[in-house]
């Protein structure tokens, strides 16, 4: 009885059963054994009735079914288990298709993974059109593949190219998007419509098969079959495309390349095998372990507001003010803007603000060319856009944010005239990722209303924010610096301050290690390869030039004096002589004058600059893995640092902000648990190794020494 509490069974007067996915004690609905047992209950009893003329499956929660239970997948080790509760699963769903019942799904809620498996194994799929209803399979952003049939329904029902276009990259698709690409097959505008529209095709099909399971069947977008060439010229290049494409770091999608081809050379319950062999060792490896661990399980922590002060109620940002209309502050109005925010953009001279808003024109223009907004809200959005040279307009303001120059006597010129113009309640947020919040806030007249917002360029494009804590902030300044960072969508970690922020200087130890290799003789092209090995998403050289060799000299620069201030020792960093020489001396300061470590010819595809070997002549090739070992080595040991200075103060943020920050590869799951899965003591060793051979950067925090001796990990 207990088991079937999860699907409530109900069949009706005309003889359809109702099924409807209702897992107990769970917020939304997710695959398990839980559920599978009260499926296989279901389908017992629809077997034995003959009398049943069709069958429905929907939901009792808001959703329909969202995925795989993640903390199963999380904890599963054995290959056996997890391939077993594959095969459940599809030999369950397989049994409904088979039974020539007409069976059809009504999608009331977002079916997605596991959801929308069972929606393809149904014969016919009607949607409530409702744009926040969504479709797909993302899992292959947490490293899985599908384990229900997926990979072995979609292309029989879509065509190979399209489903693996489906799968690889994981979209959520609209209910509208969903009916263009065939995901289902009919819209409904309500519930009662809905139920309507599932029952008049059951009563116009008494006698349903799945297309593959007919004689006749024909692959989609095929003439013959997948073995003819003219299928077998993309899978000639598709899988060693994709391999270039990961560099071998992601199994899930070269997996599911696999059996998308394998299982079209063989019968469709062949396929279904093969699938599930593929999806266990998804499941049981490293890579979606980590990614769930981050982009789930963390990720979702800091979204619910882990480090939100919980006894300050929610608040509503209202308006804001943007001081300083630069490319940072440009970017802040339009976020702040488009999510209903309205924005006081304040310059020096109005015509600098008024120039600055034209930057949210053309970010809204180019959202009405990919029909995402119509003119209507582009007018609407542009119109909570104040510019103004006036320091008054700011009073009424819940938040000011200052993105001026990074030069510290400015931003307290800046503060000092704002807080003279603002109310008491106002709290006043520094964008500075460099300078000290405490040396701050010594000149604000309200340090408890005192906070840094630091967002990462470009803003409307970076996920991230991170949002800074001095001594005296107050927990009110932080929780509404918290809000008004998600209420904008981004996603925010708190960190304490001190020498710099936490991105800044964990991004620092692996561009300046690209340097310190090239400044040792190792080729350019070597360098860069391995980074993007590594799996950063460009190499070390080719990331500098984007952020500007002089923004990242700058920050070097304040990062020594705050250290010299203290009257600390200061840390080897042989990359800044390398730094020094680009900027200073040869004026090549990025991809904002054209030329950096790149040449960025128009109209061309950028190269490295030919003078690099001038400057620092090649003489030598490391073996890439040690290349890739240094690089990682020097942002995971930053980053221990930061956490040990307290700067960092959680796991989580430190993994979420390297994965979201500047790119950390995700499928190790951020910079601390890379230290986790290396293993402590094996990292220390190395760590060691590499102290000895190239300097004392690599040595290991007592931190991290201290967790080696008591075998723990970051968590």
């Amino acid at each position: 009885m207990k088991k079937a509490m999860s699907i409530h069974f109900e069949k009706d007067s005309d003889r359809i059963v109702i099924l409807s996915i209702d897992l107990k004690d769970a917020p939304t609905n997710i695959l398990n054994n839980t559920l599978l047992d009260a499926f296989e209950d279901a389908v017992e009893k629809i077997t034995a009735d003959q009398e049943i003329e069709g069958v429905i499956i929907t939901s009792a929660k808001r959703d329909f079914l969202v995925g795989t239970d993640l903390n199963w997948c999380l904890r599963a080790s054995d290959p056996d288990s997890v391939y077993g509760m594959a095969e459940r699963f599809k030999r369950m769903m397989r049994r409904l298709e088979t039974l020539k019942k007409p069976t059809v799904a009504a999608l009331n809620g977002s079916a997605l993974g596991g959801g929308l498996e069972i929606a393809l194994s149904c014969h016919y799929r009607v949607a409530l059109n409702d744009p926040k209803l969504k479709l797909g399979f993302p899992g292959i952003k947490l490293g899985l593949i599908p384990g229900g049939g997926g990979t072995q329904r979609l292309p029989r029902l879509l065509g190979i190219q399209e489903a693996l276009w489906l799968l690889l990259e994981g979209n959520k698709f609209s209910p509208q998007m969903a009916l263009t690409k065939g995901l289902v097959d009919e819209l409904a505008n309500d519930l009662e419509d809905m139920v309507q529209k599932t029952k008049n095709w059951i009563f116009s099909n008494s006698f349903a098969t799945q297309p593959w399971d007919s004689d006749r069947f024909q692959w989609p977008g095929i003439i013959g079959s997948p073995k003819t060439s003219e299928i077998s010229k993309f899978w000639s290049i598709a899988p060693s495309a994709m391999n270039q494409k990961i560099c071998g770091n992601y199994p899930a999608p070269m997996k599911i390349l696999a059996c998308v081809y394998e299982g079209s050379l063989v019968d469709f319950d062949t396929a279904c095998r093969i699938e599930s062999r593929y999806f266990t060792n998804c499941v049981i490896g490293p890579v979606a372990k980590n990614m769930i661990r981050a982009f789930w399980f963390q990720l979702n922590n800091i979204r619910k507001g882990e480090q939100r002060p919980a006894e300050i109620p929610p608040s509503t940002i209202q308006r804001i003010g943007v001081l300083g209309a630069g490319m940072m502050g440009s970017g802040i109005a339009y976020i702040s803007a488009i999510s209903g925010i309205e924005v006081v953009l304040k310059d020096l001279h109005k015509e600098i603000a008024e120039a600055s808003k034209m930057y949210s024109a053309d970010s809204l223009e180019e959202q009405i060319s990919f029909n995402r907004i119509d003119n209507a809200k582009k007018v609407e959005v542009l119109s909570r856009i104040f510019p103004t040279d006036r320091i008054e307009d700011l009073k009424e303001c819940d938040l000011v944010i200052e993105t001026i120059f990074e030069q510290r006597d400015l931003k307290i010129q800046a503060l000092q005239e704002v807080e003279t113009n603002m109310q008491s309640s106002t709290v006043f947020a520094t964008g500075t990722s460099a300078l000290s919040i405490d040396d701050l806030a010594k000149h604000s007249c309200r340090p408890e209303n005192f906070i840094g917002i630091h967002f990462l360029s470009p803003v409307d494009k970076m996920r991230l924010v991170e949002i800074i804590v001095g001594e005296k902030t107050s927990p009110l300044a932080l929780a509404r610096a918290f809000d008004y960072v998600r209420r904008i969508g981004k996603i925010p970690i708190v960190i304490n301050d001190g020498r710099g922020a936490y991105t800044s200087r964990v991004f620092l130890a692996y561009v300046l290690e690209g340097m310190t290799l090239l400044a040792e003789g190792n080729y350019p092209r070597t360098i860069e390869s391995a980074g993007t090995k590594a799996g950063m998403p460009v190499g070390p050289l080719a990331l500098t030039d984007e952020v500007s060799l002089s923004l990242v000299l700058q920050g070097v620069e304040q990062f020594l004096a705050k250290l010299a201030q203290e009257e600390n020792s200061l840390p080897e960093m042989p990359g800044i002589q390398v730094l020094e020489l680009m900027v200073n001396e040869l004026n090549r300061c990025g991809k904002k004058n054209l030329k950096g470590f790149y040449e960025y010819p128009k109209f061309q595809k950028k190269y490295l600059w030919s003078g690099l070997q001038d400057h620092f002549p090649s003489k030598k090739d490391l073996p890439q893995n040690e290349l890739i070992t240094r690089m990682l080595f020097a942002q995971a040991i930053e980053a221990v640092r930061c956490l040990e200075e307290n700067v960092v103060t959680t796991v989580a943020d430190a993994n979420i902000g390297s994965l979201l920050g500047w790119g950390f590869p995700s499928f190790r799951g951020g910079t601390l648990q890379y230290i986790n899965d290396y293993g402590i003591e094996n990292f220390v060793k190395e760590a060691r190794r590499l102290t000895k051979n190239y300097g004392p950067r690599f040595s290991p925090p007592a931190l991290l020494l201290e967790k080696a001796k008591n075998n723990e990990i970051f968590e």
